[in-house]
């Protein structure tokens, strides 16, 4: 069994354990190219680029773990506000937080993070639902009819109080032991309500908000081993039987004794092949200097290389709010000044260092000068009996974009089960989507990203039609 330790941090957590790893030899389905993939690219910003405004440069976020309690320290709103573009509350979603009496809900400090985030133009992710930690002890004691409702009102209340503010929601965390069995760790939930509780929670969830990601969130899970491969088969499955679940996020918190996996982007990359979005949501990487900044790089460069992970978030600002302080694991010290990390993960980007821009645009980019233009460009990138996964490339032309749209017409009989990476919206017949940015709206000249969507062919495997792009 694992013990909880309290940390400066606020984050009670299990200690780290070396992972079992074995290699990786890839599998999974190919893309398979309708009128070719365009893959993503980015170019250097202008001097000063915040790691926001770069990482959307590539289509992707960059956030970090926010505590309330520190937002009324200047160098931390400051340093939050000009380089970061998402947020994760640290510990304020969590069920004790905001229901630590059965039924009676406070949002607070949750609140404050999300207006202030909101003020900022910033994603939130919500972190978390349903969680064997930090549980208030009246929910351990509920007998399995009880403790059913109570999860699934929990679930219901939180969302809603929420509902069309939070981009993707940690639904269920940590529910797999560590080591080598791939079993699901003990838990209230689990031992009373067993292996289905977990689909349960999505189910539940997708109920309540239908328009929010849904990510199944977990740590040792960043290599191939026993754990990560009991994740995947469950992610897998829930895939086949349309069980919805849109994102699965990998904590990657690294040691000496956890080192980043040589086959992290792999791991990755086999996930995304499930058909879900893939996220880097804790990540922290204790040492310094060049080794630090060498890890802190490579693990920006796998998300990168891996269309669907969609953004990065590191577990806190500065050092000294770590809730591992002592192992320094962050990309500034406890003086907001940038350590050799911070520029390893600007310069994986393609962002520069120098001065700062202005914090309230959400990491968006120098809309420039010129004519505002952009391509977008078809493919399927997964396909199997009954459906199939279409991507859309959106490229900024000569000129940097804030905002663009571009239609999806389906073919006859064919529906869409889930879109990612964007905002959609349906005409009259049902048939026709409009898709607009959710995070990914601002692209530098030249600037590429992408949004995807999961379509049941129902007898009709033809391409999708997709409108010219509409830049603003």
């Amino acid at each position: 069994m694992s013990i909880n330790v309290s940390d400066p941090g606020g984050r009670h957590r299990s200690p780290l354990r070396a992972f079992a790893r074995r290699a990786l030899a890839l599998g999974g389905a190919g893309l398979v190219s309708v009128t070719g993939v365009v893959a993503l690219s980015g170019t250097a910003q202008a001097a000063g680029t915040p790691l926001g405004a770069a990482a959307a440069g590539q289509g992707r976020y960059f956030g970090a773990a926010v505590a309330a309690n520190h937002l009324g320290e200047s160098g931390y709103a400051t340093t939050l506000d000009t380089e970061f573009n998402a947020v994760t509350p640290e510990n304020e979603m969590k069920w004790d937080a905001v229901e630590g009496t059965r039924n009676t809900f406070n949002f607070s400090n949750a609140d404050q993070i999300v207006s202030h985030a909101q003020s900022k133009n910033m994603k939130v992710r919500g972190h978390t639902l349903v969680w064997h930690s930090q549980l208030p002890s009246w929910v351990g004691g509920l007998a399995a009819a009880d403790l059913r409702t109570a999860m699934n009102n929990h679930i219901t209340q939180v969302m809603t109080h929420y509902k069309g503010k939070i981009y993707a929601w940690d639904v269920v965390n940590e529910a797999f032991q560590d080591g080598g069995s791939g079993a699901r760790r003990s838990s209230p939930f689990q031992d009373k309500l067993g292996n289905g509780f977990i689909e349960e929670a999505f189910t539940t969830a997708r109920s309540v908000d239908p328009a929010a990601k849904l990510c199944y969130n977990d740590y040792n899970t960043d290599g191939v081993n026993a754990k990560s491969n009991a994740v995947y088969n469950m992610v897998k499955d829930f895939k086949t039987r349309g069980v919805p679940i849109d994102c699965v996020g990998f904590q990657s918190h690294f040691n000496s004794n956890s080192p980043v996996p040589s086959d992290y982007q792999a791991n990755l990359q086999r996930f995304a092949d499930l058909g879900v979005d893939v996220q880097i949501t804790e990540l922290d990487i204790e040492g310094s200097g060049s080794a630090q900044a060498t890890n802190y790089g490579n693990v920006v460069k796998a998300c990168l290389a891996v269309t669907r992970c969609t953004g990065i978030t590191v577990w806190g600002i500065p050092d000294k709010y770590s809730w591992r302080a002592s192992g320094t694991p962050l990309l500034f010290d406890d003086n907001y000044g940038k350590k050799a990390a911070y520029t390893a993960v600007l310069a994986a980007l393609g962002g520069t260092s120098g001065g700062g821009t202005d914090p309230g645009n959400g990491g968006g980019t120098d809309p420039g000068t010129g004519t505002k233009s952009c391509t977008a460009t078809y493919a399927a990138t997964q396909t199997w009996q009954g459906g199939f996964n279409g991507q859309v490339t959106i490229k900024a032309g000569s000129a940097a974009i804030t905002g663009w749209s571009v239609k999806v017409t389906l073919g006859a009989g064919q529906t869409t089960t889930g879109v990612w990476n964007g905002t959609t919206s349906w005409d009259s017949t049902g048939k026709v989507m409009t898709i607009t940015p959710s995070y990914n709206g601002a692209l530098a000249a030249g600037a590429s990203t992408s949004f995807g969507f999961t379509v049941q062919a129902n007898g009709n495997a033809a391409a999708p039609a997709v409108s010219a792009c509409t830049a603003s």
